[in-house]
């Protein structure tokens, strides 16, 4: 027996991959997975937990890029941005793959923001 539903699970990876509208759309990793998980999460409890980390992870690599822009100028801070930007694709693809699974995904080097 299942221990979440397709659509749970489906909700679950959305929460995930749209943190991918950050390429598009300033802020986009941020706002994607706030507004799914606010719509979802009184309906879905793996929404709920799922949506947290996923706004929490998107937080986090704003600081970290933040905290990386004064290395840019003694030019270490751009392949350090690449790292973070790469890093970040990864995870997110992996955690929308798990979350697709019914598995629940935490982050690596994610700050709690949301509990």
């Amino acid at each position: 027996m299942e221990k979440y539903t397709n659509d749970e699970k489906m909700w679950g990876m959305f929460c995930h991959l749209s943190a991918l509208a950050g390429y598009f759309i300033p802020f986009g990793n941020i706002i994607g997975p706030l507004i799914i998980w606010s719509i979802k999460k009184d309906e879905y409890a793996f929404v709920n937990e799922q949506g947290k980390e996923a706004i929490n992870f998107q937080i986090s690599i704003l600081i970290y890029i933040v905290i990386t822009i004064p290395f840019i100028f003694i030019l270490i801070g751009i392949p350090i941005m690449i790292a973070i930007g790469i890093f970040s694709l990864v995870m997110v693809i992996i955690a929308g793959i798990k979350a697709n699974n019914g598995e629940s995904f935490k982050y690596p080097l994610c700050i709690s923001f949301i509990k």
